[in-house]
């Protein structure tokens, strides 16, 4: 049995204006048919250089739901936005459901796609979070740093690198006020401050996820901020982990060691100064490495993943590797979670 195919149909001029302008973010008119009939959905591309693929992502907004049909055309499995969703869900991070499925866009078969949930305000509601602000971190600015890290020169807004997708000025400003009171205060001051406003449990779980899969980019960009509203603590969740288990961004492979141990980002490292945050985030890591971070816990996702898109890749015109290189992707992310357990629990003697 075949994965669903979803079937989209968009007027022809509104796909020769697509066509045209593939950096716009502006939606065209279409109508959408799942297993649940038909629909009028709104309809644009999404991504960076990923648009001027032959095969591109898409938005599409009903009037309930928001989806995100990524191409997954660097990932030669198309399964590490899914896994690691379903990883980071298994840790307790809050992370999008997703399903594969076959897209089709008038009457062309466009291949296999991942299906993504949107991170907004339904998201948070289903699961029962209130929250007050949603913010996206959509470049590689995100970093919590003072000073651009290309130029070196002071920022010419602490909120560059971000989206605001739920809230109001004063939100961008508390974010802001964040950033700055992390690097203007120190000591049991910083720690207080930091206890606070970081929901430290969902923060060490969220860098244990990113630490483990290997996402390079998910510490400067790649994951989403929401702030509790009563707790009026960020939270962190991910987005775009399709350079993971063991292949970077591109789909090129990468050494199991490539991402360290602390992360990378500024937050991170005041966070880590601290003994006592240290200890949770040993404590955090070694559980998951007993429980969650095996290869008896994920090959089976893997091979049951692998196993459902198997018969619709070999018939997906826009892939974009050789047929081979997929049937070998479950040793390929077998190999990366044995080593990168191994490189995990060496570093967690220097914590």
């Amino acid at each position: 049995m075949g994965l669903p195919v979803y079937r989209i149909v968009i007027k022809e001029k509104d796909l020769t204006q697509m066509e045209r302008q593939i950096w716009s973010d502006k939606f065209v008119p279409a109508s959408f048919t799942d297993g649940n009939g038909t629909q009028p959905v709104q309809i644009r591309y999404r991504g960076g250089h990923t648009r001027e693929y032959p095969k591109r992502s898409y938005e599409i907004q009903t009037s309930r739901l928001t989806y995100h049909f990524n191409a997954e055309h660097d990932d030669p499995s198309l399964l590490r936005n899914a896994l690691s969703f379903h990883f980071f869900n298994e840790i307790g991070v809050p992370a999008p459901s997703t399903q594969h499925c076959v897209l089709q866009i008038n009457g062309v078969i466009q291949g296999v796609y991942l299906r993504i949930e949107a991170v907004n305000q339904t998201f948070f509601r289903v699961r029962k979070i209130p929250v007050r602000s949603i913010i996206y971190a959509v470049n590689d600015h995100a970093t919590f740093e003072l000073k651009d890290m290309n130029t070196e020169k002071p920022k010419s807004s602490l909120f560059s690198g971000y989206s605001l997708m739920k809230g109001t000025g004063e939100d961008r400003l508390r974010l802001t006020g964040f950033i700055r009171n992390i690097h203007a205060k120190r000591g049991i001051a910083l720690q207080r401050y930091l206890n606070g406003r970081l929901y430290m449990d969902n923060y060490l779980k969220w860098l244990s996820g990113a630490v483990l899969t290997g996402n390079y980019d998910g510490f400067r960009q790649n994951y989403t901020i929401f702030e509790y509203k009563k707790r009026r603590a960020y939270g962190f969740l991910p987005w775009d982990y399709e350079g993971t288990w063991g292949r970077n961004c591109y789909g090129k492979a990468v050494a199991s060691d490539l991402v360290k141990l602390r992360g990378d980002n500024r937050l991170t490292a005041k966070v880590m100064a601290y003994r006592a945050y240290r200890k949770q985030y040993k404590q955090r890591l070694e559980h998951i490495l007993a429980t969650s971070f095996t290869s008896q816990k994920l090959m089976p996702v893997v091979k049951k993943m692998h196993k459902q898109i198997e018969e619709d890749i070999y018939r997906d015109p826009k892939y974009k590797w050789p047929l081979s290189m997929f049937a070998s992707e479950p040793e390929v992310i077998q190999a990366y979670i044995e080593d990168r357990r191994n490189v995990i629990r060496r570093e967690l003697h220097n914590l």
